[in-house]
C-alpha cells in the first residue's frame, strides 16, 4: 500500500508528432517529486503514463491502494509547458477516477497552473502553484499525518491554512482561492536526485534502439530562465533561475551512465550553460569522473562563445539547440527575444569549429511578422546551414505579454490538441495552412542540405516553395495583429 501514487498526463502515442519522433525521456520532475517524497518517510509509487496505456491507471489504483494521488506533471518537458489539450483530457480523466475512490487528488503542472478553476472541477482537491517539492510535501502530511486524517474529510481551506502554493475550491461559493506564492528553491543542492527505480528503463530503451539504435536517457542541471522574451510563459519558476553545483551534475551523470548504460543524454534545462564559470567547472568535473557521454542541450546564441563552447566539447557535448527564433532583427526586438542576427552565424561557427552539431527553434507568425520577415528566416537558414530544425508557430500561453495582446481573438480553440497542431488561433498574418506549407518545405531543405533526404527530393521541395508562395498571396489575413516594437534590448535584464 502507497501512500502516495504519482503520476502525469504526456502519454506519448497521444501525439502524432512524437509518435513519429519516438524520443520518449521519463518524467523526470515527477521522479524528483517521489524523491522529496520518500525524504520525509512517505512511500511514493508511481504510474508512468509515457509509454504505458491510460487505462493502466486504474490497475495502478487497483495495485497499490494509494492514500492519496498526486498528478505531477514534468516541468522540464517542453511538451508539458505547451499545455497541450490531448494531456488536459488525460489528467482530467485520472483526476475523476481518483476522485470516484474517494482518494485526495493534487495537480502540479503549468496548465493546471494556469487553469486551476479547470482542473478542481474536475475532481482535484489542490492545485499546487509554481514548484511542486515544497508544497507537494506540507500538503500530503496535512493530509495523511494530521491529527484529522483518516477520519472526517477536512475542508480544503482548513487543509490549506497556511501552506504556500495551493489554490482549491470554496465549497459553498465555488470560487477558487489561492493562498500565498511559494518562493522558488534556490539551494537545488538540497534537492534530491530523481527516484530511477520507479520507473522501467527497459521500455525507453527498447523504444529508442527500434527507433534510432541508440539509447538517450534525460537530467537537468538548472530551473528556470532569467530572459524576458514575451512569449514564453513561465508559470512554474517565474522569472528566475538557479543552478546545481557542477559536481553533483557530474555526479548524476555518471551514475546513469554506469547504472542504465545510455548511448545519450539530454539536459532538458531552459538554459544550459549561462555562466561561463559553470560550465568550465562542470567540463573539469565530468572530465574527473570520466562520466564523458555524448549530450544534448538547448541554450541561447549569444552564449556560445568560443570558451564555453570549448568546455562543452571537452564535457561531452554533440548537440545544441538554440531558440533562434527568426532571421529578422525586427521581429526579434519585437519579442523582446535581446537577441542579435549576427549572433546566430557566431554560434554556428563557434559549434562547427568543435564539431558539435547546431540546431535552431524557429517560430513563424509572430504578430507583426511580414513576408519579408520570413524570408529573413529562411535565409539565415540558407546561409548558416543548421544541421536540424524544430518550426513551430507563435502560440499564446497565459501569463504573457503576447497572450494579453491576442486574447480577445481566441475562440473556442485556446490550446493545440498535440504538439503537431501548428493552428494559429489570433489573426496573424497568414492562415495556418501557410504556415503548415513553410514548415514542410523548409524541414525538407533542411533535410536535403544536411543529406538526410536525397537528391531526388529537390522536385518535391520546388513544388512545396511554390505552394507556400502561393499560399502567401491567397491566404493572408487582412487586419494581422501588430505588436508595437519595443525598444531594442541586447542582454538579459
Amino acid at each position: 500500500m502507497a501512500d502516495v501514487l504519482l503520476t502525469h498526463s504526456n502519454h506519448l502515442y497521444f501525439d502524432r508528432k512524437q509518435t513519429r519522433k519516438m524520443q520518449p525521456y521519463p518524467p523526470l520532475q515527477t521522479l524528483i517529486a517521489a524523491a522529496a517524497l520518500r525524504e520525509e518517510g512517505f512511500e511514493a509509487a508511481l504510474f508512468d503514463a509515457t509509454l504505458n496505456p491510460p487505462e493502466g491507471f486504474d490497475a495502478a489504483l487497483d495495485q497499490h491502494q494509494p492514500r492519496l494521488v498526486a498528478v505531477c506533471e514534468d516541468n522540464f518537458n517542453y511538451l508539458t509547458k505547451m499545455c497541450l489539450g490531448k494531456n488536459r483530457e488525460l489528467a482530467f480523466s485520472m483526476c475523476r477516477a481518483a476522485k470516484a475512490r474517494g482518494l485526495p487528488v493534487l495537480v502540479n503542472g503549468s496548465d493546471a497552473s494556469d487553469h486551476a478553476g479547470e482542473y478542481l472541477a474536475q475532481g482535484a482537491d489542490f492545485i499546487i502553484i509554481g514548484e511542486v517539492e515544497k508544497t507537494l510535501i506540507e500538503t500530503v502530511a496535512r493530509l495523511l499525518r494530521s491529527p484529522q486524517a483518516g477520519t472526517e474529510r477536512q475542508p480544503p481551506g482548513r487543509v490549506a491554512e497556511g501552506i504556500r502554493g495551493l489554490a482549491y475550491l470554496e465549497p459553498n461559493s465555488r470560487q477558487v482561492r489561492r493562498t500565498v506564492p511559494r518562493e522558488v528553491s534556490e539551494d537545488l543542492d538540497r534537492i534530491p536526485p530523481p527516484a530511477w527505480d520507479l520507473i522501467d528503463a527497459s521500455q525507453y530503451r527498447e523504444a529508442w534502439l527500434s527507433a534510432h539504435g541508440y539509447f538517450c536517457l534525460n537530467m537537468v542541471s538548472s530551473r528556470g530562465c532569467p530572459y524576458r522574451c514575451n512569449w514564453c510563459a513561465k508559470p512554474i519558476h517565474g522569472q528566475n533561475y538557479h543552478f546545481r553545483s557542477p559536481s553533483l551534475v557530474a555526479d548524476e551523470m555518471l551514475y546513469l551512465k554506469t547504472t542504465f548504460q545510455p548511448d545519450r543524454l539530454w539536459f532538458a534545462d531552459d538554459i544550459f550553460a549561462l555562466s561561463p564559470r559553470w560550465t568550465e567547472e562542470f567540463a573539469e568535473a565530468v572530465d574527473a569522473r570520466r562520466a564523458q557521454l555524448p549530450f544534448q542541450m538547448q541554450s541561447r546564441c549569444d552564449l556560445m562563445t568560443r570558451d564555453t563552447v570549448a568546455a562543452l566539447r571537452r564535457a561531452g557535448c554533440a548537440e545544441v539547440w538554440m531558440g533562434v527564433e527568426s532571421g529578422s532583427q525586427r521581429v526579434l526586438d519585437a519579442m523582446e527575444k535581446g537577441l542579435r542576427v549576427e549572433r546566430v552565424y557566431q554560434a554556428r561557427e563557434n559549434l562547427r569549429r568543435h564539431g558539435i552539431r547546431a540546431c535552431y527553434f524557429l517560430q513563424f507568425g509572430y504578430p507583426g511578422e511580414t513576408w519579408i520577415d520570413i524570408q529573413s528566416t529562411v535565409r539565415l537558414v540558407r546561409e548558416t546551414k543548421p544541421d536540424d530544425i524544430g518550426v513551430s508557430v507563435a502560440y499564446p500561453l497565459p501569463g504573457t505579454k503576447f497572450y494579453e495582446l491576442v486574447k480577445a481573438q481566441l475562440g473556442c480553440k485556446t490550446n493545440w490538441l498535440d504538439s503537431d497542431d501548428l493552428a494559429m488561433m489570433f489573426q496573424g498574418a497568414y492562415t495556418s495552412e501557410f504556415y503548415k506549407a513553410l514548415r514542410d518545405a523548409l524541414h525538407l531543405e533542411v533535410d536535403i542540405a544536411q543529406k538526410r533526404k536525397s537528391v531526388s527530393s529537390r522536385e518535391q521541395l520546388r513544388l512545396l516553395w511554390r505552394q507556400v508562395e502561393q499560399l502567401e498571396k491567397t491566404c493572408s489575413n487582412p487586419n494581422p495583429t501588430v505588436l508595437p516594437n519595443p525598444a531594442p534590448v541586447w542582454t538579459c535584464c
